[in-house]
């Protein structure tokens, strides 16, 4: 069934991985490298952003609460209603991180600074 948008609730995670993210502004930051899953829930613990290197050397992720994500048609990306400083100086972490003790630490330490920069 669709969203009030038209949109479908549903969607394969191998569509979303590569879309690119845009801060409010409009710059692209980044894109969608992975989705984190709770495996106990079913339901998504967080989308894995990365940006801030090159070639994949440098480069930071960031577990950005799904919620946040809100898709643009017109850039065929996701937005997040952050500026560029203020995600730049969101919790950032390996990739190797993101998973150590189930990721909690990282969703907890990350929806914790989202929360209260929307604040």
């Amino acid at each position: 069934m669709p969203t009030s948008s038209g949109h479908t609730k549903a969607i394969r995670a191998s569509r979303v991985i590569g879309t690119n993210v845009y801060n409010s502004g409009g710059d692209k930051i980044g894109e969608i490298e992975d989705v984190m899953l709770d495996k106990t829930t079913d339901g998504i613990m967080f989308a894995v952003v990365g940006f801030g290197g090159f070639l994949g050397i440098g480069e930071k992720y960031h577990a950005v609460p799904w919620k946040l994500l809100d898709f643009d048609e017109a850039t065929g990306g996701y937005v997040v209603p952050f500026t560029k400083e203020q995600l730049e100086q969101a919790p950032a972490h390996g990739i190797t991180e993101l998973t150590e003790n189930d990721g909690l630490q990282v969703r907890d330490r990350s929806f914790s600074y989202y929360d209260d920069v929307a604040a």
